[in-house]
């Protein structure tokens, strides 16, 4: 019995020997990096931006991609972001107004031109409605919400001051961000497109066909701004208007 007892004893103090070998020597549980929600136009540059900041030995960042208003109501819903970036001022206004993001931190980090696109290989195209018009035909117009979404926005500002939203509107088909109405063009499901020029430069199956002169809609500007004045919100703040990550954003067609 005695023999016995010291057999199990030696068993329960060998694991927990191991035990505590294993909670010694075990990696720590992999840390939790920054949310980030981001209007969808930043895709392909914040993707690259999120590599370069991992590859310096930091936690992925965890990104969302919507159209600005979607965001920003997710954020006055509680949803848990971190960082914001919206494609107007009108959007980081409205969270603010709503005391949602970090007094002070909100920023004008990038700009960026809007065109209009068609399918790659296309001839250009005049800013005129008859023209415009003609090449849509039967078919659509695609741009992203034109009373919510930024590129939306901004696109119908551009006609209406080019006199060619009253001709076109009965056109467009609306899509939820400007990404969606990238892909409707690229899948040549619509002949035409009005998108952000850094969308275009993303995707090879499109080709621009006229940019719109700056002074036919509001100044396109890209702001960011901290939702949680966290330690892992405030370091990539930081790295996002470092030289570094401001290489990535113009290597992708932003101002």
């Amino acid at each position: 019995m005695v023999r016995g007892r010291r057999g199990g004893y030696t068993r329960l103090m060998l694991r927990a020997l191991l035990t505590s070998i294993f909670l010694l020597t075990a990696p720590p549980a992999m840390a939790q990096g920054p949310v980030v929600f981001a209007a969808s136009s930043l895709k392909t540059a914040l993707d690259d931006v999120a590599v370069a900041w991992e590859m310096r030995g930091n936690p992925a960042p965890v990104l969302v991609y919507a159209g600005s208003s979607a965001l920003a109501r997710q954020i006055d819903q509680g949803a848990p972001a971190d960082l914001v970036f919206t494609a107007s001022a009108d959007w980081m206004a409205w969270l603010k107004s709503r005391e949602l993001v970090v007094p002070g931190s909100e920023i004008a980090l990038l700009g960026n031109e809007l065109v209009l696109i068609g399918p790659a290989g296309d001839a250009p195209l005049a800013l005129d409605a008859d023209a415009v018009a003609a090449r849509i035909g039967a078919d659509r117009l695609a741009m992203a919400l034109v009373d919510a979404v930024p590129a939306g926005q901004y696109g119908r500002a551009a006609l209406e001051a080019l006199g060619m939203w009253g001709r076109l509107a009965p056109s467009v088909a609306q899509t939820d961000n400007v990404r969606a109405a990238l892909a409707l063009v690229a899948r040549q499901e619509t002949p035409l497109g009005i998108v952000y020029a850094t969308d275009a430069l993303a995707e090879r199956r499109v080709s621009v066909l006229a940019t719109f002169p700056e002074d036919s809609h509001p100044p396109i500007e890209i702001l960011l701004a901290l939702v949680q004045d966290t330690n892992r919100a405030r370091a990539f703040y930081t790295f996002l208007q470092s030289p570094e990550a401001r290489a990535i954003f113009v290597a992708q067609g932003f101002k």
